[in-house]
């Protein structure tokens, strides 16, 4: 069992670098996109000056702690995007019956797919929260912690985003919801929890886990607790493990749109 699981790492490993090395065959075109991603996040700080030129704090997070919040939500997006950008088209692949390709491969079918691209600005994106992190009073423990966070907050977004993209199989046009709960991720993670109560922020910790994608690892990087991170860990799982179950439950569903395409 480890064997074959880390003959599948292998592969996405291999599937990744083939994929960024054809992105890079346009070199001008692939740094500009890196370089423009980064510029265009960097424009939050003017918004987020603004905001605490009026008051000190909002939702209990001070600016050194909102950096680190857009720093995490960065760096996992952008880790996501690298190695899974097709997790988040998984709902139109399904509805458009393109998955054949996929099917006849001898690895992984969910992997196969879901790391078949990648995504140049995302790399922009990664950058930037390793870079903006440093702005934060950055240590050792820190960094090493905000690297762990990115890498869980990557898997648990991507894993969300195949949960959602698998009710495809049984929903008809589910391509728009999926769209719109991976967006819903992304949007809730650029704000401090603390302006959401409520059944709002119980529904943060549960039916869209941004609570364990990036509220919980900010808490962990500033102030560590075991405990904190056992859960985030925790999450992951589940989250991972419902999303293998929903598409492979879907999959046994799947009708072929018998398109004849072939992958290089």
């Amino acid at each position: 069992m480890l064997t074959e699981a880390k003959g599948q790492f292998d592969i996405l490993l291999l599937t990744v670098k083939y994929n960024v090395m054809r992105e890079m065959t346009n070199k001008v075109s692939f740094t500009t996109n890196v370089l423009f991603m980064m510029l265009n996040n960097s424009t939050f700080i003017i918004q987020w000056i603004i905001l605490f030129h009026l008051k000190k704090e909002i939702g209990g997070y001070g600016m050194r702690k909102i950096m680190l919040l857009w720093a995490l939500a960065a760096s996992s997006y952008g880790l996501a995007h690298i190695f899974f950008h097709r997790a988040f088209s998984l709902s139109e692949l399904i509805t458009e019956g393109k998955l054949d390709a996929f099917l006849v491969q001898p690895k992984n079918v969910l992997l196969s797919v879901i790391s078949s691209t990648t995504s140049p600005p995302a790399m922009g994106d990664l950058l930037y929260g390793f870079v903006l992190v440093f702005f934060t009073g950055i240590s050792v423990r820190r960094l090493f912690l905000f690297t762990l966070f990115t890498i869980t907050g990557g898997l648990l977004y991507t894993a969300f985003a195949v949960a959602a993209g698998s009710l495809s199989f049984w929903i008809t046009r589910g391509d728009l919801l999926a769209v719109n709960l991976t967006n819903t991720m992304i949007n809730f993670s650029t704000y401090p929890d603390g302006i959401f109560k409520g059944v709002i922020k119980v529904a943060l910790y549960t039916l869209i886990p941004i609570g364990f994608y990036i509220y919980l690892p900010v808490k962990v990087i500033l102030l560590p607790k075991l405990l904190s991170l056992l859960w985030v860990l925790l999450a992951v799982t589940i989250v991972t493990g419902i999303a293998f179950f929903l598409f492979y439950k879907g999959l046994r569903r799947y009708s072929s749109g018998n398109l004849m395409s072939a992958r290089i």
